[in-house]
């Protein structure tokens, strides 16, 4: 495992910073000489001690010329009572690009480094301030898009996969002690009683099953759903998206092919981030950039996790709609039956296919529920993110896998009355795959890979 190097001090922008939009940035500072190059470039008013988790007021000042550079504020986080576990030194300047990026620029000047990305959270892994799973659960908390994902991320913070794991993991290793210990003092010991170890080992299957059976919702929590909205022109795609999103994002008008590029929309459906895709009209297209936008339509539905065919209640089930039924048919499809309020549901024939049907009247914003309700039981499981607190990530799930195939593999050998050695392989196999969930077997290679996702400040 890779050892943090003391003697290097590391800073980095620790906000997104946006021109005019910004009121407080904040310059992190870690490693031994964080509080030393405070003390060169910040000047207290007043009689203010340099003590541990206070809060100084003063001047961010060049340390050659004395120029004033911010007005700011100083926290200040020795070690061990800090995010990395080393001094902690945060300036929280005026917000925009200037302030932050000189005052970043002078600490390097001092003597910090660049931070890279993650370093941050690395260091509070790599002192035992956070395990893997933790780590992880603050880059989800940063980039979640709802709040069931912020909640999923937070239990992860918390520690609640990281506990489990470990509980799995420390019984795997009583188990190989046991087998271990007969192998080596057979005759001191009495028998191994194998039906209890059995039925220990099924307990942490079910455990493992379990908890793995999070990464599809994991999965919908972090990346979320790409929703496509696909139909002939003029059936109220960019009337059922706007109802949807209750905004104007679409241009609506009674005239065919109003829509000639793909409108993009963010929701949030049952707790899952969804991108929704409002598409060109699919027909024949008469001038070149309604083939360009009609091409791209059929683009984003082949690429969508969810294809939302829609129809004309009015003109019912067409040849067009089938041509185009045809085209989409190998995607996850719920068919939305539109501007039901203008027809008789007795008089609307459609078609036997595979997919669910929905009846909406975007313009009067019906049937917008059922829409977001066909949507979640269309998501394999029927997925309600709004319970979910623990959601493995796709390293997680690769891990729990190995874990799970190595468990099953010691009960064949068990059921095939293999010697003890045999048992000792697997057990070890799913130790280790354990291990590397939480950190406690993990090469340099897997954490440069996980903390390369984190922006430079965390």
């Amino acid at each position: 495992m890779p050892q943090i190097v003391q003697a290097e001090t590391i800073a980095a922008i620790a906000t997104a910073i946006v021109p005019q939009q910004g009121s407080v940035g904040i310059v992190r500072l870690s490693g031994v000489s964080a509080q030393a190059i405070a003390q060169k470039l910040f000047q207290t008013l007043g009689q203010q001690p340099w003590q541990s988790h206070c809060i100084l007021y003063g001047y961010i000042r060049h340390p050659q010329t004395q120029q004033v550079i911010d007005e700011a504020l100083l926290m200040l986080m020795l070690a061990p009572r800090s995010y990395t576990r080393e001094d902690v030194v945060e300036f929280h300047c005026h917000g925009g690009i200037l302030p932050v990026q000189q005052v970043l620029q002078l600490c390097l000047s001092a003597g910090a480094r660049l931070a890279q990305p993650g370093e941050f959270t690395l260091r509070a892994f790599l002192n035992g301030r956070l395990d893997l799973t933790q780590a992880e659960g603050v880059a989800d908390l940063v980039g979640a898009r709802s709040p069931q994902a912020a909640q999923s991320a937070l239990a992860g913070i918390q520690g609640k996969l990281a506990r489990a794991v470990r509980d799995l993991r420390q019984g795997a290793l009583e188990i190989l002690a046991e087998v271990e210990a007969r192998i080596d003092f057979e005759e001191d010991l009495p028998p191994l009683d194998e039906v209890a170890l059995e039925q220990q080992l099924g307990q942490a299957l079910a455990q493992v099953r379990q908890i793995l059976s999070t990464a599809h919702q994991g999965k919908l929590l972090r990346s979320g759903l790409r929703v496509a909205i696909v139909g002939r022109p003029n059936v109220g795609k960019s009337s059922l998206l706007n109802a949807w999103s209750r905004s104007d994002r679409a241009i609506v008008t009674s005239l065919p092919g109003t829509t000639r590029d793909v409108v993009e929309s963010q929701l949030v459906v049952g707790g899952i981030p969804v991108q929704v895709l409002d598409t060109a009209g699919i027909r024949a297209a008469t001038d070149q950039a309604e083939k360009i936008g009609v091409a791209r339509s059929l683009q984003a539905a082949q690429s969508a996790d969810l294809v939302l065919l829609t129809i004309d209640a009015g003109a019912g089930w067409t040849e067009a709609d089938q041509q185009l039924y045809e085209q989409v048919r190998d995607r996850p499809l719920v068919l939305v039956v539109n501007k039901i309020d203008l027809v008789e549901p007795t008089a609307l024939a459609l078609p036997t296919i595979e997919a669910q049907k929905v009846y909406t009247a975007a313009a009067q914003n019906l049937g917008i529920e059922a829409l977001e309700a066909a949507i979640l039981s269309a998501v394999e499981g029927g997925l309600v993110a709004a319970d979910l607190d623990l959601a493995v990530n796709q390293r997680q799930a690769a891990a729990l896998t190995q874990t799970e195939s190595a468990l099953e593999q010691v009960q064949k050998t068990i059921q095939d009355r293999l010697p003890l050695d045999f048992w000792t392989i697997d057990l070890r196999r799913a130790i280790q795959a354990l291990g590397e969930i939480t950190g406690d077997d993990v090469t340099e290679s897997v954490l440069d890979q996980i903390f390369s996702r984190f922006c430079i400040g965390k």
